[in-house]
């Protein structure tokens, strides 16, 4: 088959790992032929450029900046990037017929390409469906419901619904929230199909590994260490974040590690700077292979999602922490269910991102923890990856739903 990837993820290989990367490799591995189309963003001062990789090729179109840009600079990139993406798939691609197109959100506005892709070759559409705007915008108070932007997205998105043959939803809260805001869309064209990645049998760090990498970075080696790893923006809520390093900023059983980028980083930074907590450390973003071993130094993973979210986000990032036999930390909003999830398959502790209190409980249990059950919440980790989020799953859903009318 011939299939046409849509994505905003950067992709120009699949020799490295990430949830499309691995999704789009279990499907070369099956002989599938991929076109796979990502932003050049602005920033890269790239021009757009196609190269080949085995079977399949990376069309990188040159777009405004649209990943962890200010909302002004997002909002226009969203806008203009299906017209960019259409010319470049013309020009580009216009003599392969395409027989399944694929695409993740955000964003929502690759409604035109994919009609023309599915009226010129009959091809079917799966949507993987990552985020739900223009809700979340709503969420975070960047839009009016009652706007002008906010019903022109709305539409976006309902067009995006229909022209999906099938749309997977990363979790059962996810399904459930489709279903009751979206009562035009077929209930048996929703599905479950959640985050996945090839899962390999790595070879566990020795203790001596863990305490070099430790020593690399200027991490203490007899503290429980606690990691964030990921998108610094106003979705992670920051704030509890930040409420959470100053609660434990005198706790010296503890240290916290915080890498990432995005629109909030700048304010960790500063709060950083004027406090200086002995047990913190704030990195930039790390190459994806550098920071796959830098967390297999820590103990648990955080993850943090803003108090008033009403869409059920449910972060990737919980796997990269799974796959590492981590247990997990979440202060979550109210709707989603991934601290649930956490909860029911006993690797880790969820707490509400409005209630430091819990928070502060949460962080002490893990730092009391006996080794016997630590280790056995470890393990709990890596067989709950092993038993919910396997590439492989994904890719049979999908082309399952090529077969359904």
């Amino acid at each position: 088959m011939n299939i046409l990837f849509l994505t905003l993820a950067k992709i120009d290989t699949l020799k490295q790992r990430g949830l499309y990367q691995d999704l789009m490799r279990e499907f070369s591995s099956h002989g599938h032929h991929l076109y796979i189309v990502s932003p050049a963003e602005r920033r890269e001062s790239k021009k757009t450029s196609i190269n080949t990789e085995g079977n399949t090729k990376f069309l990188n179109v040159r777009t405004l900046n649209i990943q962890k840009a200010n909302f002004i600079e997002k909002g226009i990139s969203t806008l203009s990037i299906e017209n960019l993406f259409l010319i470049a798939v013309k020009k580009y691609f216009s003599n392969v017929k395409f027989d399944l197109v694929l695409y993740s959100t955000p964003p929502i506005t690759f409604t035109n390409l994919i009609k023309f892709i599915k009226k010129r070759d009959g091809a079917k559409t799966y949507l993987l469906l990552k985020d739900i705007f223009p809700q979340n915008a709503v969420d975070m108070q960047l839009i009016s419901k009652k706007g002008i932007l906010y019903k022109y997205f709305r539409n976006k998105e309902k067009d995006l619904y229909n022209i999906s043959d099938k749309i997977g939803c990363m979790s059962k809260a996810n399904f459930e929230f489709m279903m009751h805001h979206n009562s035009f869309v077929p209930k048996n064209k929703i599905e479950i199909n959640p985050n996945s990645i090839e899962i390999l049998d790595s070879k566990e760090l020795s203790c001596k590994e863990k305490n070099d990498i430790r020593i690399k970075y200027n991490v203490p080696l007899d503290k429980k260490v606690f990691i964030y790893g990921g998108n610094l923006g106003r979705p992670q809520g920051i704030d509890f974040l930040i409420k959470t390093l100053d609660a434990k900023r005198n706790d010296e059983r503890i240290f916290f590690i915080i890498v990432g980028s995005g629109t909030e980083y700048g304010k960790i930074k500063n709060w950083i700077n004027t406090t200086q907590p002995q047990n913190a450390l704030l990195l930039p973003v790390l190459p994806k292979n550098d920071y796959d071993i830098f967390i297999q130094s820590c103990d648990v993973g955080l993850i943090f999602l803003h108090k008033d979210f009403l869409i059920p986000n449910y972060p990737s990032r919980l796997l990269s922490y799974l796959e590492y036999k981590m247990p997990v930390l979440a202060a979550t909003d109210k709707n989603t269910d991934i601290g649930l999830d956490i909860v029911n398959n006993n690797c880790g502790i969820s707490v509400y991102s409005d209630d430091i209190n819990q928070m502060i409980k949460a962080i002490n249990e893990f730092t009391e923890m006996d080794d016997s059950e630590f280790q056995k919440m470890r393990q709990n980790s890596r067989d709950f990856l092993e038993r919910e989020f396997q590439v492989k799953e994904s890719y049979e859903k999908i082309m399952k739903s090529l077969n359904q009318k």
